[in-house]
């Protein structure tokens, strides 16, 4: 029946999010999927967090749109979340919650927390911090770098990033009593889910900002994550050349997601 259940809700959800083009039919695909595994395999805590994720980076990303039409233009990818982006924000956890149903054990759940806490805290970044009236500076240099571009932080995006991956850890404390799962106090489930966040989005700015694979526009100069910009094939300049964003996210949510683990042995969650 949670297996129904879980098909039945994700089916909503995601249908919900096409018909407002927040997802490609791949990305609704994709989310149909991992949502029916979330509640199937998991429950209401692993399937609410993930929703919880879901819903507001979807509502940041409509936040102020005008103004970041412009830097979107430079993303490898933008709020219309494909298959791709589905599963590099939500593939992880995804095969937490699998790895838990079938040997359960207190770990997968932090380093779940953790990986949500990462994806949310960059995706709370990116949204709020494009919104900074002073300009990013690079993670490694500290020089100042154009809005929107990658390895880039601010003060605003950090405080965003910091703010989301509390609200992981919020919600997550309130979705396991929901759940009648045992717990213990929540100021370590914010804890875990802010810190783990904020350690897996620093990560992904450092991995940014360092070998992930950089083009430069031939018209306008600017440094960005798309083959094409202004109109013209853009020429890469710097990174490895397999390190995509896609993979940027995988990686920094497993730092997050060990984080995490770390944390969540000690507060003993």
């Amino acid at each position: 029946m949670d297996w129904i259940t879980g098909a039945v809700c994700a089916s909503l959800v995601a249908g919900a999010a096409y018909a407002k083009k927040s997802l490609t039919l791949s990305g609704c695909a994709a989310a149909i999927l991992m949502g029916t595994i979330y509640y199937g395999a998991g429950n209401l805590l692993w399937f609410g967090t993930l929703l919880l994720f879901f819903i507001t980076s979807t509502l940041l990303s409509r936040f102020r749109k005008d103004r970041k039409q412009e830097m979107e233009k430079s993303y490898a990818k933008t709020g219309n979340r494909d298959a791709g982006q589905v599963m590099a924000n939500g593939g992880i956890g995804m095969l937490l919650c699998l790895a838990n149903w079938f040997i359960p054990h207190p770990a997968w759940l932090y380093a779940f927390i953790g990986v949500m806490g990462t994806v949310t805290s960059d995706t709370w970044a990116t949204e709020i911090g494009s919104l900074s009236r002073k300009p990013p500076r690079s993670v490694l240099t500290w020089k100042v770098l154009t809005p929107g571009a990658s390895g880039g932080v601010s003060l605003l995006g950090s405080f965003a990033a910091a703010l989301g991956g509390a609200v992981i850890g919020t919600g997550a404390f309130v979705f396991t009593w929901f759940s009648g799962i045992e717990q213990s106090g929540w100021f370590g489930w914010i804890l875990v889910g802010l810190i783990s966040g904020l350690a897996g989005a620093f990560a992904d700015s450092y991995l940014g900002a360092s070998v992930q694979k950089m083009y430069r526009c031939t018209v306008c100069g600017r440094e960005v994550e798309v083959h094409e910009h202004c109109g013209e094939p853009t020429k890469q300049v710097r990174g490895w050349s397999w390190m995509s964003n896609d993979l940027v996210n995988v990686l920094s949510s497993v730092i997050g997601g060990c984080t995490a683990i770390g944390l969540g042995i000690i507060f003993a969650l």
